[in-house]
């Protein structure tokens, strides 16, 4: 709420009761998770301005809420037995360890979206479902991606995650990239790609789309990966636990934040070592002036 009648540059928001809460990941300069940091080693700024931590967890055990998005459209024929077999391992290694109240839910794309499954912990029940999917024609990935984060994901409590098999490309969707963007922000989730990508050479490939889902990952505080089927997908399935499983919770209260004509305030995280760096969302919508 603006802090007096004028809109000024020197007018601010006064502080929100809305917590804004950052899912954090540290890696450094080579690539190795870091989990062993304190509040006071954080810096956050929105919209510039520095920020109060008020809430702070390493190593994270609130629950984990995880929309896994299936790609059956009919180019994935081939490659769906494959991609089912890590999703099933995934799967499992979810749900062997963490806090006992992680859950998933299962949707499929192709030319519509469904919801699989409600969220549940019964792993064997969600392979069953996945080895009766059918590819068919089309694919509607940003409707995808707006209808879980906006109706599933939304109202769960703890972390919020989406974990997507597909090759890329969207072609049939009635949403936007900025609905689907806008949706996993709005919903505080995550967004992790796999593209198995169909075709290697360039000539062929859906650049498009895969520029989509980098952006649309690295905005949530997410990862694409671009792995072979098997091994590859394996490995990166399981770079997704072990970021899962060292993620901080990191929670602040806007206070003083310049009024702006955007809705979208932007976040910056980082640590007081600059050797370190932070995965995290890029911001979130608020107030704004009208």
């Amino acid at each position: 709420m603006c802090a007096g009648t004028g809109h000024s540059q020197n007018a601010t928001f006064r502080v929100d009761v809305q917590l804004v809460r950052l899912l954090a990941t540290v890696k450094d300069a080579s690539g190795q998770l870091v989990g062993g940091l304190n509040k006071e080693d954080f810096v956050i700024t929105d919209n510039g301005v520095r920020q109060q931590i008020a809430v702070f967890e390493k190593h994270t055990s609130q629950p984990l809420s995880i929309a896994l998005m299936v790609d059956i459209s009919g180019s994935t024929a081939k490659d769906l037995k494959y991609e089912i077999d890590s999703m099933t391992r995934f799967l499992h290694a979810i749900f062997r360890e963490g806090n006992p109240d992680d859950a998933v839910s299962l949707f499929s794309f192709n030319w519509e979206v469904r919801q699989q499954s409600n969220f549940t912990r019964n792993s064997l029940g969600l392979e069953k479902l996945m080895r009766r999917l059918k590819p068919e024609a089309g694919t509607s990935m940003y409707d995808a991606i707006y209808l879980a984060a906006s109706r599933e994901l939304s109202d769960r409590e703890g972390r919020r995650v989406m974990v997507m098999v597909t090759d890329g490309g969207d072609t049939i969707s009635q949403r936007t990239y900025h609905d689907a963007l806008r949706a996993l922000h709005q919903a505080d989730t995550v967004f992790y790609a796999m593209l198995v990508v169909p075709i290697k050479n360039d000539a062929g490939r859906n650049t498009g789309g895969e520029n989509a889902l980098t952006t649309l990952t690295q905005g949530t505080g997410g990862k694409v990966f671009v792995p072979s089927l098997g091994a590859e997908l394996d490995a990166a399935f399981d770079d997704v636990i072990r970021d899962l499983r060292t993620q901080y919770l990191i929670g602040y209260y806007p206070k003083a934040v310049p009024l702006t004509k955007e809705r979208f305030h932007r976040t910056d995280v980082k640590t007081t070592d600059p050797k370190l760096q932070v995965i995290t969302r890029t911001g979130y919508y608020g107030e704004y002036i009208p």
